[in-house]
């Protein structure tokens, strides 16, 4: 049968997950498979594994409790392997790579930041800032602008809405860099202009949490900020 993998730890960690279960109905129990410095919470893997929301549930809740007691490398959701033996050879063979992760992600959580600006408020800004496109926009209003001028005025506006939003993500990334250990940004998607993961030490947990907040007042309600954390830190694994 195929094993289900959750998490990868160092030996010592005490992996007190005895009253928790693993994914598959009924749930699997959970064990270990230890190799040299390290350990793989794993449990047999159902043969129909699917994203369902149990399962996604209990494999997050194997995470929180093994993060509460120690570092980890929180798997994602899904991965299998043939079996335990292939699992204990996995972790032989990545032992180095393992082990300087684990010491990276030691006393840290991920902290994942939206971010986007009401399109409304982002459109009257370009028109007050925008000189042509201010005039521009004036004249095919008043009905005297040339054929081509509604293109033109779409193009600079989408410039400038990708200068600006690039512009206000780095402002952002900046401000909070300080208080991570890594970073991971990823392509925001619809009207989002920041999809940023920071890896965030315990120390500076407090002053993050605070900078960020900072950072979404000073930028005021045109501007939306969904910051979810903490989370295992599955971007830096």
């Amino acid at each position: 049968m195929a094993v289900y993998i959750y998490s990868i730890t160092g030996k010592q960690h005490p992996l007190h997950v005895d009253d928790l279960h693993g994914v598959g109905e009924p749930p699997a129990a959970l064990r270990t498979v230890t190799a040299g410095p390290l350990s793989a919470v794993v449990s047999d893997a159902p043969e129909d594994l699917r994203p369902k929301r149990r399962d996604i549930i209990a494999h997050q809740e194997v995470q929180q409790r093994l993060m509460a007691d120690g570092t980890v490398l929180p798997m994602r959701f899904g991965l299998l392997a043939t079996d335990d033996e292939d699992v204990r050879l996995a972790l032989e063979q990545n032992a180095e790579d393992y082990t300087d992760k684990l010491r990276v992600l030691e006393g840290c959580v991920e902290y994942h930041l939206k971010a986007s600006q009401d399109e409304d408020a982002l459109l009257r800004q370009i028109l007050l800032e925008s000189d042509v496109a201010r005039e521009l926009n004036e004249s095919i209003r008043a009905g005297t602008a040339a054929p081509e001028a509604p293109v033109r005025l779409g193009e600079l506006v989408a410039q400038e809405v990708q200068a600006r939003q690039e512009a206000l993500a780095a402002g952002v990334v900046e401000a909070l860099r300080p208080f991570a250990r890594q970073l991971e940004s990823s392509q925001p998607t619809g009207s989002d202009f920041l999809s940023t993961s920071f890896l965030v030490n315990g120390e500076q947990e407090e002053r993050f949490l605070t900078a960020e907040l900072s950072v979404a007042h000073q930028l005021g309600d045109d501007f939306t900020f969904r910051l979810n954390g903490p989370l295992p830190p599955y971007s830096f694994v």
